[in-house]
């Protein structure tokens, strides 16, 4: 069996003292601030103060959105003046692109024309020769016909293959001139 235990009673434990707050001089107040005369003096005093403020607030945000506006009209008339620029640079290189592929198509097709009118003077003096190696009456001849045909063959051809490279150089400086023109131009400006 377990014993019962009366319970010990706790003594009260006294609480300590307060601390005392230390004495101030107290200033009077009348001799700060002086006090309105009623509510309606304070609340009209209160609202002139809060008018001023506000209108200063407002007066320097007025002036802050003053100035970015005219950063971004300038930068607005800047963009412009750009895009202008650019537009006028672009214009002028496809101009000159046009003129290029112009000058290249028609030199190309000159520069075709030739060579078919190279290819058929070949072609005749060959079917020539043809004809008079087959009328030949002896093989002395035949060899004189040879030998002539060749050296004229290789002739026309030296001066064809002349007369092509020529046209070939002339042909790429047509075709770039409005290209060199156009870049002159742009490293100027």
């Amino acid at each position: 069996m377990a014993v019962a235990r009366k319970p010990v009673a706790k003594a009260p434990v006294a609480a300590a003292p307060a601390p005392k707050a230390p004495v101030v001089a107290k200033a009077p107040v009348a001799a700060a601030v002086k006090p309105p005369a009623s509510v309606e003096a304070a609340a009209a005093s209160v609202e002139t103060v809060l008018r001023k403020t506000a209108e200063q607030t407002f007066a320097g945000a007025r002036d802050a959105q003053e100035q970015f506006r005219k950063v971004v009209e300038q930068s607005v008339a800047q963009s412009r003046v750009a895009y202008d620029k650019m537009k006028v640079v672009a214009e002028e290189a496809t101009g000159s692109l046009e003129s290029s592929y112009s000058a290249a198509s028609k030199g190309v097709s000159t520069f075709n024309a030739k060579a078919i009118d190279a290819l058929k003077s070949q072609s005749d003096a060959t079917l020539e020769h043809v004809k008079a190696v087959m009328s030949a009456k002896s093989l002395g001849e035949a060899i004189a016909l040879q030998s002539a045909h060749a050296r004229k063959q290789f002739e026309t051809f030296s001066a064809q293959a002349k007369e092509m490279a020529e046209l070939a150089q002339k042909i790429a400086t047509e075709a770039s001139e409005p290209l060199k023109a156009t870049f002159a131009k742009g490293f100027k400006a």
